[in-house]
C-alpha cells in the first residue's frame, strides 16, 4: 500500500530569494528555530552542468527522529531495537535549479527506518512567467509526500508460514523462540493490512504538521533575506557559530 499527500504554496517572494531559503534553511537553529531538529547538514556533492547550467547538488542531514512516536509505540520492540524514536536519523536530499527556466525540483528520503516506513518528498518550485522577475515575484510549490510502509509486506511473508514458524517453536521452546511467537500472534491479530495502514496515517498526520512548520521556517529566512540580505544572513549565522563554539 502507498499512500500519497500532495499540498500547494506561493511564496510572496522571487524566485532567487525562494532557492536561496531553501538552502538556508538548515544553516542555524537562530535564523529559523523551526530547524532545531536538524542536528547537521553536509554537502556531498554539487556541480553545474555545463550544457544545461543547471546546479546539482546532494546534501546529508542529521535529524532527530522523524518516525513518529505514536509508530513507535505501535510495533514491538524487536521492530525497533527499544528507544529507537530517541535515535538521529539521516535524510538524503537531491536537488536540480535551473535558473533560466526558473524552477527547481527537490527530493528528500529518509535513510533509516526503511524497512518499516519510507518517506519520499518531492518538490517543484516554479516562478510565474508573469512575475518572474527580481523584484516583487512570487513562487509557486508544489511539495509531495510518498509514505510505503514495507512491514506490512514482511508481515505477510513470515505469517505465510505458520506451519514453520509452530514447528521452530515446538522443537526449540526457547525465550527467543517465545518472543517470537508473541510478536506473530500480535501481528496476526493485528493484521499486516492493518499495521501498513496505520503506520502510513500516523506518518501522514505528523507530516502535515511538519510541512506547516517548515514553509514557517522558510518564510522566517525569507524575511532575513529581505532584510538584511545575503551578507547580513551569512553574518548572523557566523555568530550563531562562534556562540554555540564558546558554549563548548
Amino acid at each position: 500500500m502507498v499512500l500519497t499527500h500532495t499540498t500547494n504554496h506561493t511564496y510572496s517572494h522571487p524566485f532567487p530569494t525562494v532557492t536561496l531559503a531553501f538552502f538556508l534553511r538548515y544553516c542555524s537553529p537562530q535564523l529559523n528555530p523551526f530547524a532545531s531538529h536538524v542536528l547537521s547538514t553536509d554537502t556531498i556533492s554539487s556541480h553545474v552542468d555545463p550544457e544545461t547550467g543547471r546546479l546539482h547538488t546532494t546534501r546529508i542531514h542529521l535529524k532527530k527522529s522523524r518516525m513518529p512516536p505514536a509508530v513507535m509505540k505501535l510495533l514491538p520492540t524487536s521492530l525497533t531495537g527499544g528507544g529507537a524514536a530517541d535515535k538521529a536519523s539521516y535524510i538524503l536530499e537531491s536537488s536540480v535549479v535551473d535558473m533560466r527556466e526558473g524552477w527547481m525540483s527537490t527530493e528528500s528520503r529518509n535513510l533509516n527506518f526503511v524497512g518499516v516506513l519510507s518517506v519520499v518528498e518531492r518538490q517543484m518550485y516554479v516562478a510565474p512567467r508573469a512575475a518572474n522577475h527580481a523584484s516583487g515575484g512570487t513562487t509557486d510549490v508544489e511539495t509531495k509526500v510518498v509514505f510505503r510502509s514495507r512491514l506490512g509486506e514482511r508481515i505477510r511473508d513470515r505469517l505465510g508460514h505458520p506451519s514453520s514458524a509452530a514447528a521452530t517453536t515446538a522443537a526449540a521452546p526457547t525465550d527467543s523462540a517465545s518472543n517470537h511467537g508473541q510478536q506473530d500472534g500480535w501481528l496476526s491479530r493485528f493484521g499486516a493490512r492493518g499495521v501498513q495502514r496505520t503506520i502510513e496515517s500516523l506518518a501522514s498526520t505528523k507530516t502535515q504538521d511538519q510541512l506547516g512548520k517548515s514553509r514557517e521556517g522558510m518564510r522566517m529566512i525569507l524575511e532575513r533575506l529581505r532584510q538584511t540580505g545575503i551578507i547580513g544572513v551569512l553574518e548572523l549565522r557566523k555568530m550563531a557559530r562562534e556562540r554555540s563554539m564558546e558554549a563548548v
